[in-house]
């Protein structure tokens, strides 16, 4: 696609490299080339994730018409000439959902060593997988979920604790499956693409413990039904990296963070753009980037108008929320919001943060974009901040992006643009 210039339109500009971002990540794109030969016997395709749908559309698009079930977000569907489709609750789960994921173990069940098990999986699966362990319900399952969204826990430590009360995550699912042989294609949306950490790791081994979850959830301060305590203190049923049952097991990473940055980055470079690549794993609360990215911008003027050439940081990663007030947002709205604030209206500095899911927290909104008049005669932008309603406050500025479902999910993507005066 025709990349914008950057100092005739810089809100244009920074939107072509998230599209493009988001286009070198599409399922579509990345999933053919990875796909295995028809098995002797049955190919069981299975699958949950924001971008399970587009997955399995790709791999019929090449084997025709499989047998198999996906799991995705409600709005995500896609036509599918065989698998089974179901759309269920993200980011907090629901009983269809679980009925879903009960219907995935009864149908991987009792295959044999000639068959094999395509499994689909993206970042959302952790929420879409969601069969309780033995011993907790759905609705303390769906309480666990929300206090551990709103807790500010980073992701990583929020998947522990699923795994461990999961009947699938942390290497279940895969169990579920043998003898028959397993082939796993991710596409990650986690900081360091490490698989046990994509939706929760249901198809590769696991090597924390049910210990590790409730130290998690003691220092993070996160209250938990009763039941989910004492599962946790009797143990799990997670799978250890040297179980048998993942002998026949194999798991490609086939989109990542790192390889939508870097084209995005070949983009503004192509474009004239001096870029700065910050890293692709950056985490922590949003706000607190935010204002961190804008003092490293606010420091870069100098040098851009020195050299007469645009500077771009870009950095990926996933940032965390904890909620101090009632307000509508998400990580890279509020991410957006406190470089707004902390520039205040600097001359030629333009921001962007969208998540690549098209979803920033629990709206249907991407992301939002800031410049240097994105404070002016509005919502009160401090308060904004301290109530979270980021969200509301890019409402008034008109900075809202607005992709719909992207169909993949490689995490968040944060620019910011410093033109030369």
């Amino acid at each position: 696609m025709p990349i914008p210039c950057p100092t005739a339109d810089p809100r244009a500009f920074l939107t072509a490299l998230f599209d493009c971002a988001v286009m070198v990540a599409d399922p579509m794109q990345v999933v053919p080339a990875h796909l295995p030969d028809r098995p002797k016997g049955r190919l069981v395709i299975i699958g949950a994730g924001k971008a399970s749908a587009r997955m399995a559309e790709a791999v019929e698009a090449h084997l025709g018409p499989c047998e198999g079930l996906v799991i995705t977000r409600y709005g995500y569907a896609r036509p599918l000439q065989g698998i089974t489709l179901v759309e269920a609750a993200h980011p907090v789960p629901d009983a269809t959902g679980a009925q879903a994921t009960k219907n995935m173990l009864e149908l991987v069940a009792g295959l044999g060593p000639d068959d094999l098990v395509l499994a689909l999986i993206s970042g959302g699966g952790s929420a879409l997988l969601c069969a309780p362990a033995a011993g907790l319900d759905l609705d303390q399952k769906m309480a666990v979920n929300a206090a551990l969204l709103a807790s500010g826990a980073p992701i990583g430590e929020m998947n522990v604790v699923r795994k461990h009360l999961s009947r699938v995550k942390g290497g279940q699912l895969a169990a579920a499956c043998h003898p028959a042989p397993l082939l796993s294609l991710l596409i990650s949306d986690v900081p360091g693409d490490d698989p046990a950490h994509i939706a929760s790791g249901p198809t590769v081994g696991e090597t924390s413990t049910a210990a590790d979850a409730l130290d998690i959830l003691q220092k993070r301060q996160i209250a938990v039904p009763d039941a989910a305590l004492a599962v946790l203190r009797q143990g799990s049923g997670v799978i250890a990296l040297d179980d048998l049952r993942l002998a026949t097991s194999e798991t490609r990473i086939i989109a990542a963070p790192s390889q939508s940055l870097a084209t995005a980055a070949k983009e503004a470079r192509a474009a004239g753009v001096d870029v700065r690549l910050l890293g692709d794993a950056l985490e922590g609360e949003a706000r607190e980037l935010g204002a961190s990215q804008a003092r490293l911008a606010l420091s870069l003027r100098a040098e851009a108008t020195k050299t007469g050439q645009p500077i771009l940081l870009l950095s990926g990663g996933e940032c965390t929320v904890t909620r101090r007030g009632d307000g509508i947002g998400g990580p890279n709205a509020e991410f957006t919001l406190a470089a707004a604030i902390t520039l205040q209206g600097a001359a030629g500095i333009h921001i962007i943060a969208c998540d690549t899911d098209g979803v920033d927290g629990a709206a249907e909104i991407a992301g939002a974009y800031a410049g240097p008049d994105s404070l002016n005669g509005r919502m009160d932008a401090q308060a904004a901040l301290a109530n979270n309603d980021a969200h509301s406050f890019f409402e008034t500025t008109q900075g809202h992006i607005i992709t719909g479902p992207t169909l993949t999910n490689v995490n968040d993507f944060r620019a910011i643009l410093i033109l030369p005066k």
